[in-house]
């Protein structure tokens, strides 16, 4: 299935990825091998495709564990209580209510009407507790960017910024809610001075919090309301200003990602200045940022796919196997299905590595 996978993926993306390896006959046949080999993952440690947390982009597990039983109870309480002792300004936070506003809105998606009737309990059950407001502005949002189309899309976003207000007046110290209306803003076509005004209030509360920035990124790109030239600033300000041990070097590599072209041809794009420039403020970032950062698999995630296509496959490879298991994250969480695009690009980077002659005995430790 794996295989399977693979080919159709190199079908699709076609010309923007063309590993040396394939240009001569013996690196085609390593490369065949590596794509046989790809189909096994526990040859590298690898967990199966049919065994990826889609959920997460990292390991948590006290969240699994509450999230697990809320969905088998249907009870609320445990989401409660993990929110109620998780520190109102860490990004840990942030990441926890988008997962669960995520569940809710995926057993929605299964049972309409009836899925995610948790979330609705608990609202109503515990109307002054800022975490479930968080979760259900954050369910509001996801709901409403589904379909930006919809008739009911402005009115759903202007229940969302309400519900928004309501947390932020329940846990003034929490920075979650404001980040939350920054896609309500990106919905609503905030006025550049209303959207700054909003963005103040996080950095006040959070200001090199990496979650946040990333959710600002989107009002300033080019497909919302903002231009490459804007989203780059915004992104190289950042990083510039960023302190000791912060993720925010990666925030550039982030940019890069929603303005690449939707069909490239050019072979050395990911090998460019501008990209390689931004993979390395990323690994750098990686490098320095805590062990258990939340948003450390982000970034690795994201890794992944541009070292990969700049075929680097070793790099690839190593940060492979910190976020293998997991892969809630952007690019994969875009398509359609993300353990498929996770496992096409895991088996371009062993396909890539051992078209070098690379095997798993040869992985650096």
């Amino acid at each position: 299935m794996e295989l399977l996978i693979f080919l159709i993926a190199i079908v699709m993306i076609g010309g923007l990825i063309v590993m040396p390896a394939l240009r001569r006959r013996r690196g085609g046949r390593e490369a065949v091998r590596g794509m046989m080999r790809a189909s096994d993952p526990q040859e590298y440690g690898f967990v199966p495709r049919e065994r990826l947390d889609v959920r997460l982009p990292g390991p948590d597990r006290q969240l699994i564990d509450a999230l697990e039983e809320v969905q088998a109870r249907q009870d609320w309480q445990p989401a409660a209580r993990l929110l109620a002792l998780t520190e109102a300004t860490s990004e840990l936070r942030w990441q926890r209510v988008q997962t669960l506003a995520g569940a809710a809105a995926f057993e929605l998606a299964q049972a309409p009407g009836q899925g995610g009737m948790w979330l609705r309990t608990w609202r109503v059950a515990a109307p002054e507790d800022p975490g479930a407001a968080a979760v259900q502005a954050e369910f509001l949002v996801r709901q409403a960017l589904l379909d930006p189309s919809s008739v009911d899309f402005r009115m759903i976003l202007e229940e969302a910024r309400d519900v928004c207000h309501e947390a932020a007046r329940l846990a003034p110290e929490d920075p979650v809610p404001h980040i939350i209306e920054l896609g309500v803003a990106r919905g609503m076509a905030y006025r550049q001075a209303d959207f700054e005004e909003l963005w103040s209030k996080v950095t006040n509360l959070a200001p090199h919090h990496m979650g946040a920035h990333l959710a600002a990124l989107h009002y300033w790109c080019e497909k919302w309301h903002g231009s490459q030239d804007r989203a780059d600033a915004f992104t190289h300000a950042a990083a510039a200003s960023a302190p000791e041990k912060s993720l925010l070097p990666a925030l550039p590599l982030f940019g890069v990602f929603e303005h690449l072209p939707e069909a490239n041809l050019v072979r050395t794009l990911y090998r460019s200045e501008v990209i390689v420039k931004a993979i390395e403020g990323a690994l750098f970032a990686v490098r320095r940022a805590p062990a258990d950062h939340p948003v450390l698999p982000h970034v690795r995630h994201l890794l992944v796919f541009f070292l990969v296509r700049a075929e680097r496959y070793a790099e690839a490879l190593e940060q492979l196997r910190h976020v293998d298991g997991h892969v809630g994250a952007v690019p994969w969480s875009y398509g359609a299905d993300p353990a498929a695009e996770y496992t096409v690009y895991r088996a371009l980077a062993v396909a890539g590595w051992e078209g070098g002659g690379g095997s798993p005995a040869t992985l650096p430790g």
